[in-house]
């Protein structure tokens, strides 16, 4: 299994109840963090994307640079980026931290006229993302590249500096997001990891067996598609103190509940966290869906709440049903990466019973 963070590459302080002190993008504190994750057990960390905040790629870099095992799982948009000048900025950086980079594929809403984009329909959209996807991986593995798609197109390109080839591994692993069924055929015949928001066992469940389903559908040519789950862990000594302090922040969240971004209502994935909060604020045994009415939206909005084991044991359940790859945080992220990765983790490591 891979276990990864979440790191705060934000120009606004306090993310999410993170501390708002001076400098909480500088590189000192972002290279702190990224420490703290490689020394207390994460094999790396999300670093999310948008217009507005810091590139995440300049970011990932500077930090790959200043760390000897974290791998950087960076968040890219098709359309910011032309595969061709994506496929060489990724395998230069891939080359330079010893193959230690990792790409996450974003086509939900950003303020896409702010860098020169415009916006399709949903269909169009997915459809460009499944020509970027299939276009940088003959970029990474193939030489005078000819392609012409309906939305991108080169002739004769060859990227100088490849990624790192191991068994097992031709490129940078690619994970993608999208709850729609647009999204899901691109993951089924293009990706390498799907990532699912925190939703019920039940709901990943189904949601795995539909992608099952559309490899064969659709003739996938890749290995099988893995599944990750990106969430939130509010992780205490105790139950009791996990859930007193659960709603604690979740209280918080709603008293600013104003300032939500009303862009993340339009996505499909979206729309299932609020159809969770409307079936109760805890589901299955300790999926806190209240933190998705207030939290702003996107990923990490629903919580696993409880002790080391209580919060060890859903994972495990997500686990069984075949998820591999798990993207985890909570706030102030300093504190966090440090108490989660050292009580939960060992938990999670260890064979299952």
């Amino acid at each position: 299994m891979t276990f990864l963070w979440y790191l705060p590459n934000q120009v606004a302080p306090g993310h999410r109840g993170d501390d708002a002190g001076a400098g909480h993008n500088s590189l000192e504190r972002l290279t702190e963090l990224a420490r703290l994750a490689e020394d207390h057990g994460w094999g790396g960390a999300l670093l999310g994307t948008g217009w507005g905040r810091p590139d995440t790629f300049t970011v990932a870099t500077a930090l790959a640079a200043r760390t000897t095992t974290f791998q950087p799982l960076v968040a890219i948009r098709p359309g910011y980026w032309q595969p061709a000048h994506f496929a060489s900025a990724a395998g230069t950086l891939d080359q330079l931290s010893g193959g230690r980079l990792l790409i996450n594929i974003v086509s939900g809403q950003d303020n896409l006229a702010a860098y020169g984009d415009s916006e399709g329909d949903q269909a169009q959209r997915y459809a460009r993302t499944r020509e970027f996807l299939q276009l940088v991986r003959r970029l990474w593995t193939e030489e005078d590249v000819s392609y012409a798609g309906e939305y991108f197109s080169v002739t004769g390109s060859t990227v100088a500096t490849r990624p790192v080839v191991r068994e097992g591994r031709p490129h940078p692993r690619l994970y993608f997001g999208g709850a729609s069924e647009a999204a899901q055929r691109v993951a089924a015949t293009d990706a390498d990891v799907q990532l699912f928001w925190g939703e019920p066992l039940g709901g990943i469940a189904e949601r795995i067996s539909r992608l099952r389903s559309l490899e064969d559908e659709l003739g996938r040519e890749h290995p099988p598609l893995e599944f990750g789950l990106r969430i939130t862990t509010l992780v205490r000594d105790t139950t009791e103190q996990a859930w007193a302090d659960a709603e604690t922040k979740v209280a918080k969240l709603a008293e600013a509940a104003g300032s939500r971004d009303r862009r993340w209502f339009k996505a499909v994935g979206q729309q299932r966290l609020l159809e969770l909060a409307e079936r109760g604020d805890v589901l299955d045994d300790n999926l806190y869906t209240a933190p998705g009415k207030y939290g702003g939206g996107g990923a990490g909005t629903t919580w696993l709440v409880g002790s080391a084991e209580d919060v060890a044991k859903s994972l495990r359940k997500y686990q069984d049903l075949g998820v591999t790859h798990f993207i985890l945080s909570d706030t102030p992220y300093r504190e966090e990466t440090v108490r989660v990765g050292d009580q939960l983790l060992p938990l999670l490591q260890e064979p299952a019973a």
